[in-house]
């Protein structure tokens, strides 16, 4: 049986780190503020292992329990209590292996940095926030952390808060994310009208009973009250997943520190969306058209966010365009039912997402904070570690077989042209978008290998741009050389995953019963049974995959990339002019940066506007305060007037009074 206590400890170690970091920074130095952080990391990850290990190997049963009661309103009782299952586990174990990783990288990379402690205070609130989530066993626990997460990402973005930049683009990732967390609120609210609890293995096990519910959602629109739940809770999920429209804030939150990059995209906030659709499977898979919903999206997501990361010039924009794309890829996962494929790419890109940033990271440290590729070049022979690493994030990204990514993105792949065989003109879309994605992702991410490490020395050209420096300080033309051993070690441990997770966790993770009573799928919907009649073992998978279209299309990106990028550079340039507009449709993002800046949010300070000038300037200022002035103004004026300080007028006035009081008498009673 999992200890109560174990769970304590895995979830508070890193708040008591944070709390030590944020609290006492002064008083426990650098050392003492990494040194402890570090620290509370490590035993959340080793506990968490140890707690995978036993779920899976030990026939430990899942733990279910409330710890207290919050608070008591009525007749419903808010608790906070953990639900660790095989699911949860392995979230928490790569949450805190990623993070922890980090961690130590982040002594290197942030070595110079004046508010070092306030860092790693940050980035343990951060691992603590994340672990809240995926340890929940209630929708208001889920809350909390997905609203902890939310908030502590806004510092981190932010964190260095002299730049308007980063300012911005706090601000941007706050504000978007709201929009969601407006509808996710509104789809817990649903569940707890519908099931009057928040418990989630109450409102599983009751599921079945609001299929075929209706809800009258606007006067004469009658909706299933599955999709209306369903869609809702979907609504967070596209805001904290980045996903189209709502994905605008992400690509932006570049502007914090590389390792907080690494750790929002890699394995917390932006995968929070899929682990929370994939533990509430026993209510999605009771609507059609939310499934059908999801997968646009997700489709839409994961072919038109990695075409921009073709034009991309910062290194770490074009990783984070990378992320976007895959989480499109894990988000058409779960609109095909197959929600074990979403969270299994989740976890083996959680390590190979988390290699290209922190070598992007390791990169940037090389070239004194130069994040353009096009001052890049010829860095291979100078970082062995960093090149070599890369190139195995880089293919385990592009689906290479054997490595990770191939066997989570493969699966995918194949359960989404199952359910396109089967299903209508989505689950054409989505099938066509993931697979031509391949050949996008693979352009991408070979061009940015070889811009960086391959081709002539550009560096030398001009000392390194302060526009794109993270720490203001002096740049000097000085010979790149490797990164300390503090951001290499992470590299390395980040790559052996990325090349072996797959080919040892495909069986039982993704065809085997690893996830069995923590995903409900119904029979029909079951695309993954269908790849699963194919699975022969890693090996004769992987060989299979070589004759796959999706090969053929990721060999086709890498051709053009080493063809474009390594024999003739100029080819990109006059490709350019060549495709003028759909190269600046793509540098502009499809617009949706301008509709959501120069339509929503100046929209938003029009109405303001419009509402402060017509409502407080005119009507409040102007009719209530100066406009009630000006009357009482024009009163006291009458009445001094008639105050003229000459007995006679006063006795007149009384003889009217008087006769007029006289008069109003007669008349009532007449």
């Amino acid at each position: 049986m999992i200890s109560q206590n174990v769970l304590l400890l895995i979830a508070l170690a890193p708040l008591f780190g944070a709390i030590i970091a944020g609290l006492f920074g002064r008083q426990v130095g650098r050392a003492g503020a990494h040194s402890i952080t570090i620290l509370g990391v490590a035993v959340s990850f080793a506990l968490s292992a140890k707690v995978l290990f036993d779920l899976w190997h030990g026939g430990v049963a899942p733990f279910n329990a409330n710890l207290y009661t919050w608070f008591e309103v009525g007749g419903y009782s808010a608790h906070i209590g953990f639900m660790v299952d095989r699911l949860s586990a392995m979230m928490m174990v790569v949450v805190t292996f990623v993070s922890l990783l980090v961690h130590v990288y982040t002594v290197g990379y942030m070595a110079d940095d004046p508010g070092y402690q306030r860092f790693f205070s940050y980035i343990s609130l951060f691992t603590f926030s994340m672990l809240m989530l995926v340890m929940s066993n209630n929708f208001l626990q889920l809350f909390f952390g997905w609203e902890a997460v939310g908030l502590v990402s806004y510092l981190l973005i932010g964190f260095w808060f002299k730049k308007p930049s980063a300012i911005f683009a706090n601000l941007k990732a706050f504000l978007v994310n709201r929009v969601g967390d407006f509808g996710f609120l509104l789809g817990i609210a649903g569940v707890l009208m519908w099931f009057g609890t928040l418990d989630y293995a109450n409102v599983f096990a009751h599921a079945s009973t609001i299929e075929g519910q209706l809800v009258e959602v606007w006067p004469g629109v009658v909706w299933s009250v599955p999709t209306v739940i369903a869609l809702c809770l979907f609504a967070g999920a596209m805001a904290k997943s980045a996903q189209v429209p709502l994905h605008v804030w992400l690509p932006d939150s570049m502007e914090g520190p590389t390792p907080i990059s690494a750790l929002i995209h890699a394995a917390t906030m932006v995968t929070a969306g899929i682990f929370m659709v994939a533990r509430m499977s026993p209510l999605f898979e009771l609507s059609e058209t939310a499934l059908a919903f999801v997968l646009f999206i997700g489709a839409t997501t994961a072919f038109f966010t990695g075409l921009i990361g073709i034009v991309q010039n910062d290194i770490k924009r074009v990783v984070a365009y990378s992320t976007l794309s895959q989480l499109g890829y894990m988000t058409v996962a779960l609109g095909v039912s197959a929600y074990s494929g979403a969270v299994y790419h989740l976890m083996t890109h959680a390590f190979f997402k988390a290699l290209l940033f922190l070598g992007a990271g390791s990169v940037i440290i090389a070239l004194h904070h130069e994040q353009d590729m096009r001052k890049m070049g010829g860095l291979r022979k100078y970082m062995p570690v960093t090149w070599i690493t890369m190139w195995i994030g880089t293919l385990a990204l592009t689906g290479m077989p054997f490595f990770a990514g191939f066997y989570s993105k493969d699966s995918i792949i194949e359960a989404a042209h199952h359910a396109a065989i089967h299903g209508g003109w989505v689950q054409q879309y989505g099938y066509w978008a993931v697979l031509l994605g391949v050949f996008v992702t693979s352009f991408y991410s070979f061009r940015l290998l070889y811009l960086t490490f391959h081709g002539s020395e550009r560096f030398r050209d001009e000392p390194a741009s302060d526009a794109h420096h993270d720490h203001g300080h002096a740049h000097h033309p000085l010979e790149p050389k490797e990164s300390p051993w503090v951001v290499t070690v992470p590299l390395v441990l980040l790559a052996i995953p990325s090349l072996l997770a797959g080919f040892f966790t495909v069986r039982p993770m993704l065809f085997g019963d690893f996830f069995e009573g923590s995903i409900y799928v119904k029979s029909a919907h079951d695309t993954l049974a269908a790849v699963a009649g194919e699975f022969h073992g890693a090996t004769a998978f992987a060989l299979h995959g070589l004759m796959q279209p999706a090969f053929g299309l990721a060999f086709a990106g890498f051709a053009l990339a080493t063809y474009i990028y390594l024999f003739n550079p100029g080819l990109a340039a006059r490709a350019r002019e060549l495709f003028s507009l759909p190269y600046r449709v793509l540098i502009n993002k499809f617009g949706f940066d301008t509709l959501w800046i120069e339509g929503f949010a100046a929209g938003g300070l029009r109405l303001g506007r419009g509402l402060w000038k017509g409502g407080d300037q005119a009507v409040i200022d102007g009719v209530a305060v100066n406009g009630s002035a000006w009357l009482v103004d024009r009163i006291a004026g009458v009445v001094r007037d008639v105050q003229s300080g000459y007995l006679y007028h006063y006795a007149f006035a009384m003889i009217l009074g008087l006769i007029f009081m006289l008069a109003a008498l007669i008349r009532v009673q007449g």
